[in-house]
């Protein structure tokens, strides 16, 4: 009969297992936790085969089952759309390692999750379409407030490094979020 400790050691191996998946569908983990996610469904079959007679420890294990089936779903889906080539993720920094090596004479790609601009409308196109990617809202974006948050921001750069600071913007995915990034333009 499994104990309120033997829960609570479950429920951690549990957020564990959910961060290893998160890092390696972020790509920071080089390959899928296959061991930790097999402990975690060994000790919820023998969990499972156990009668639990106390009430809140039934709950507490029901709940850690339900997460658990939960999470597994979202995992195989994920992994069939890596497998497939479908991810969203995968597929955003593909295209811009495809247009790195388009932009660079040598065919040599830029570092990953990196996409300069040039022109304000390319990196208008490039943020709405980092965002899209990532899952964030493109809707009320508009070229507008984009010229508005980096005139904001170059104004609080040139405040921090001196009025005749020149700053260039470019598109950075972190943390699976698009994000824009400034860097001082040196004369």
């Amino acid at each position: 009969m499994p104990t309120e400790e033997d829960l609570r050691d479950l429920d951690r191996k549990l957020k564990q297992l959910r961060l290893d998946y998160e890092r390696y569908f972020l790509g920071s983990r080089p390959r899928e936790p296959v061991l930790q996610r097999n402990e975690v469904n060994k000790l919820m079959v023998v969990y499972s085969n156990t009668a639990i007679q106390n009430t809140a420890l039934r709950f507490k294990f029901n709940s850690l089952c339900s997460r658990f089936q939960a999470l597994r779903r979202q995992w195989d889906d994920t992994l069939r759309k890596m497998e497939a080539g479908t991810y969203s993720r995968h597929r955003f920094k593909a295209d811009l390692h495809e247009r790195a090596r388009r932009a660079t004479p040598s065919g040599r790609a830029d570092p990953p999750r990196r996409a300069e601009a040039e022109a304000p409308s390319d990196l208008f196109t490039q943020y709405r379409e980092a965002r899209a990617a990532c899952g964030q809202a493109v809707a009320s974006l508009t070229p507008e407030k984009l010229d508005g948050l980096l005139e904001r921001q170059r104004s609080q750069l040139r405040e921090r490094f001196g009025e005749q600071a020149e700053f260039r913007f470019r598109v950075v995915v972190e943390k699976g979020k698009a994000k824009l990034k400034a860097s001082r333009v040196r004369a």
